[in-house]
């Protein structure tokens, strides 16, 4: 299946493990990945981290040979899969980050961007390189991009097919930052672990505010962040997180 999955401390983490072709999406793949993340949503995991295997790719799109010869309802079928394989991922209560190497482009790069957060090395080179194959993007690529780096600059890679290099991805908001070249797991670990410490409920509430709004009108995106706030303040790690600031200690968060 080439999906590998496991657990280190409070990390999960999922691995493409197809290197001798570039990680390159098979649809059992992400029929597995959907599994894994299945499984990573009902785990003790505080995040998730996102590799490509091998020193070549973190992902080099959708495996172009499978997608031959395919009927309309089919390649139908196949988009919705990898959408909703990756919606599952962005809609996770724990946060993500995909450490790009490589090259991370077409359905790689969709996958990255179901990730809460992005990272890359120098090395990186990121694109939606369909348009050239007389194709768009299918796995949520038109709706994530626009929302990362602005409408204007979304439909120049989707109708150019361009590919940016990491600084350039950096500038434009589509990674969160550059990282020195490294072992991609502690990469992901040394990034998140800024994320891991605070409440899961706190957090997966900030998440679905931020989420929900980006979808919303003004308006009700407020009442969106009215409501999350004012439950957050119902929990246990909300009255141990002010106790905590009063009496100038530590906070013990429950995760309830």
């Amino acid at each position: 299946m080439s999906i590998e999955l496991s657990f280190d401390g409070s990390y999960a983490v999922v691995t493409l493990n197809r290197p001798e072709a570039r990680n390159a999406l098979r649809f059992s793949m992400i029929e597995a990945l959907s599994s894994a993340v299945d499984q990573v949503a009902s785990s003790a995991a505080r995040a998730v981290i996102v590799i490509g295997a091998g020193p070549k790719s973190f992902c080099a799109g959708a495996d172009i040979k499978e997608l031959m010869n395919r009927n309309l309802m089919e390649q139908r079928a196949g988009a919705r899969l990898g959408q909703h394989t990756f919606d599952k991922l962005a809609k996770l209560s724990i946060p993500s980050v995909a450490v790009l190497h490589g090259h991370a482009f077409g359905g790689g790069l969709e996958l990255a961007m179901a990730c809460t957060f992005r990272v890359a090395t120098a090395q990186a080179r990121v694109g939606l390189p369909e348009i050239k194959l007389g194709l768009i993007p299918g796995y949520g690529g038109t709706q994530r991009l626009p929302r990362l780096v602005g409408e204007a600059r979304a439909l120049e890679m989707v109708m150019s097919g361009r590919t940016l290099d990491a600084s350039e991805a950096e500038r434009w908001g589509l990674v969160n930052r550059i990282v020195p070249d490294g072992d991609p797991v502690q990469i992901g670990k040394t990034f998140m672990a800024d994320f891991i410490g605070y409440s899961r409920c706190a957090s997966s509430f900030a998440r679905e505010a931020v989420s929900r709004g980006m979808d919303a009108a003004n308006g009700s995106g407020l009442d969106i962040e009215a409501d999350l706030s004012t439950l957050a303040f119902q929990t246990r790690d909300s009255v141990e997180g002010m106790l905590a600031f009063i009496e100038k200690r530590a906070p013990e968060f429950q995760d309830a």
